[in-house]
Order: C-alpha cells, then structure tokens, then sequence
C-alpha cells in the first residue's frame, strides 16, 4: 500500500489512483497557543505525525491499497485560547462546512473513504468534526471516519496525563512534538515549567470555557519537564494504531 502526500503529486498521478484501493487521510489542528515551549502549530505537527504513522501502518497491511494524506487543515474553532496571542479561531460551523465540501470534492473524484486525524480537543471543534460525519452520511458522500480521542476506547491508550485531562501543552503533547519536530520545542523554558496538574476536561464539565478560568494562565498543563522523545515516538505509534484501526473498521 503504497504512501502518498497530495501536495506532492501531479494531477495525472492522483487521476491514475484506483479509487476503490485509495484511502484519503486529513490531519486536522489548530493554530492556538501551546505553554511558552511549543509552537501554535503543535496540533498539527500531531495530527500530521499520527496521520503519517497510521498511513505507514495500513501500508504495511498489503492489499493493494493507496494512503493519500491531504494537506493539514490548521484553522478551526479554539476559543478556550482565544485570549492568547496567536491563537486563530473560527466557527464550528465554518469547519463543519470546509470539512463537508472535501467530502463533497472527493467523493465528486471518486474516492470511496475519508480519514480525520486530529489532535485538536476543543469541545466546539470536535463537535463541528461529529457535525461533519453526520453531514456526509446524510448527503451520501464518501464516509468520514473520525476517531474521537476524548472518547473510547482510543483515550485510554494514551498515557495517564491524557486520561487525566491534564494534557494540553504538557507531557503528552510536548513528547510528540519532541519527536516529530525537536527543532520547534523551546527546551530551556520547557524543562523550567512547574506541573500544572489542573484539568481541562473537568474544567468543561464545571462550566469553564477559556484556558484561564480553567486554571492555566500560560495555555499550559500538565508536566511538560517530564516529556521526553522516547515517550513521543511511542505515542506517535499509538496515534497512528488508533488511526489504522478506525479505518480498518470501516473497509
């Protein structure tokens, strides 16, 4: 099964593509503040990383099938950093519709399977991502398939500080960053950092809706001095299962 990013092919090589064999994957974050160590693109340099490792991982699979990994779409709703500069944020309903028009696109090309990686959690996000497969579904264009890390089974094969809701800019996410792109992490100020062990995920549940009232006032939580590549690679790989398996359960 041979790997491919869209960007880098001619018109006549994505035409030439067996569309029943092919399976389109979109790697989907956020342009949003990440602690004063991580880069705003951090959610999409993961989404990026787990599209990529799962894309390997159907690969290895055989069959005769084609991964086709689209350019990351960066722009979505993030309200909980909207305070801090940088952060980009757009309606859900806005990416609901950009997300529904691929769908609409490819499936106008024949393919026959759409795949979100994301590895952005905010509430209105995901929901305009749900939003989207429900769209397709009902507009019979190709299928969406979109797992849902902050719903099982996936979350709970990502470590102790993703389970804990702890986890933006943290451990979790600075390890990933560290082994994808090292280059970007400012790692003096990351191994400085006090944990913050407050939840973001309870914080929503409490009513909170902006990182500060959620109890980071530097977009961060969690532990990101613990981080380390090591761990990264690992997580990449559990991404990048989850990512495989979502499909394989589709196909």
């Amino acid at each position: 099964m041979p790997v491919h990013e869209l960007a880098q092919l001619t018109w006549e090589e994505v035409r030439d593509l067996d569309r029943a064999r092919t399976v389109v994957v979109l790697p989907v974050g956020a342009i949003e503040a990440h602690g004063p160590h991580l880069p705003l693109d951090t959610d999409v340099v993961i989404a990026t990383a787990m599209a990529r490792d799962g894309a390997q991982k159907l690969a290895a699979r055989g069959g005769g099938r084609v991964v086709l990994i689209l350019p990351a779409l960066a722009y979505t709703a993030a309200s909980f950093a909207a305070a801090f500069q940088g952060t980009l944020s757009i309606s859900g309903i806005t990416v609901t519709a950009v997300i529904v028009d691929l769908a609409r696109s490819l499936s106008e090309q024949g393919f026959k399977l759409l795949a979100v990686a994301n590895a952005h959690l905010d509430p209105e996000h995901l929901t305009a991502l749900h939003e989207a497969v429900k769209l397709a579904r009902a507009d019979r264009l190709l299928p969406i398939v979109f797992p849902d890390l902050t719903r099982l089974p996936w979350g709970t094969r990502l470590g102790d500080e993703f389970k804990s809701g702890a986890c933006h800019a943290g451990r979790f996410e600075s390890s990933i960053v560290m082994s994808a792109q090292p280059e970007l992490v400012r790692d003096a100020i990351r191994r400085a950092l006090a944990p913050n062990p407050s939840s973001i995920s309870q914080a929503i549940k409490l009513g909170k809706r902006t990182f500060e009232a959620a109890g980071g006032p530097r977009a961060y939580f969690g532990d990101p001095a613990a981080a380390s590549a090591e761990e990264g690679s690992r997580l990449v790989a559990a991404l990048g299962s989850i990512l495989e398996e979502a499909v394989i359960a589709e196909i």
